[in-house]
């Protein structure tokens, strides 16, 4: 069940986020945005209901220090999911595709900067043939390719926020959403009124797309809490590679989005880092007891096993 939510959770990243996002394409990114919270923070309210879990959502709307970090974490990922939107609409599918390749990297630095992590000489080969990769699409371009870097430091500085703040995932999700729904129903209002607004203006389609961005927004990260709940870390590592590399290949081989060799080799020395890095967890992972012993702490499984 773990692999099945975290291959769901995944799988919609990598294709079905952005084919939906392309489909609304024509609507302004900050319109699709301010939709997007507003209808996933009705869909997290109805789970929180459903679930009976309000006592926790209240306690985590008084708590003065988690509040403080969730309005942090709020910021941070609407903007992420600014610049994915306008990205995605804006024909730079394999941009995004690297910024979520540089992201478990960067965690890892942010991890030793600010949780004071450390790393073994391997790592930091990793971490430094990253850089070069993006260096190598910076001296090719002129240019820092600034949607991938933007992607990755706001989903890692969110994922650091996250990581800190003692709130579960569905009650934080929704913290957050409700934070950010009075800005987002504000602006909404005033496009509305300026007579700007692409929504409920007969398109029933157009409507309908709209509203499933918070379906499509709050289920994979509720199915990736879940995945994450039942599989070692490292697995999870693992299979999030699956998300970026279906909107590179969405990107290139769908919408034909620009791939050339100077793509191909930072991308390539990218993919390499990410090979290193795996490996090495792999070997510093502890062994796993062996659940058919006796006392379940004979005869450890392999790393492989324990995948």
């Amino acid at each position: 069940m773990g692999v099945l939510y975290a291959l769901a959770a995944f799988f919609m990243w990598g294709l079905a986020v952005p084919l939906h996002f392309k489909l609304i394409s024509a609507v302004p990114a900050l319109q699709i945005l301010a939709h997007r919270i507003v209808w996933a923070s009705l869909f997290a309210l109805g789970l929180i209901l459903a679930g009976r879990q309000w006592r926790k959502l209240v306690e985590a709307l008084t708590s003065g220090s988690r509040l403080l970090l969730l309005s942090l974490s709020a910021a941070l990922i609407a903007v992420n999911w600014l610049i994915y939107i306008w990205a995605v609409n804006a024909g730079h599918l394999v941009q995004t595709s690297l910024g979520y390749f540089i992201n478990p990297l960067l965690n890892v630095v942010l991890g030793v900067l600010f949780l004071r992590e450390r790393l073994n000489p391997a790592q930091i080969g990793a971490c430094l043939i990253a850089a070069s990769g993006v260096l190598v699409l910076a001296v090719s371009s002129g240019e820092m390719p600034w949607v991938a870097l933007a992607l990755a430091f706001s989903f890692g500085c969110y994922g650091l926020v996250r990581k800190i703040v003692p709130v579960a995932p569905l009650i934080g999700f929704c913290v957050e959403s409700l934070l950010l729904t009075p800005l987002a129903l504000g602006y909404l209002a005033r496009v509305a009124v300026n007579g700007e607004s692409a929504a409920f203006r007969g398109d029933l389609v157009l409507d309908a797309l709209l509203v499933l961005t918070g379906l499509s927004t709050a289920l994979p990260l509720i199915w990736f809490a879940a995945g994450a709940q039942r599989l070692k870390l490292s697995t999870i590592g693992l299979l999030q590679y699956l998300a970026p590399s279906g909107q590179l290949a969405l990107g290139v081989l769908a919408y034909g989005e620009a791939f050339g060799w100077i793509d191909a080799l930072a991308f390539g020395l990218i993919w390499i880092a990410l090979a290193l890095y795996t490996m090495s967890a792999l070997r510093s992972a502890p062994p796993v007891p062996n659940p058919a012993s006796p006392d379940g702490a004979t005869g450890p499984r392999s790393r492989t096993e324990a995948l």
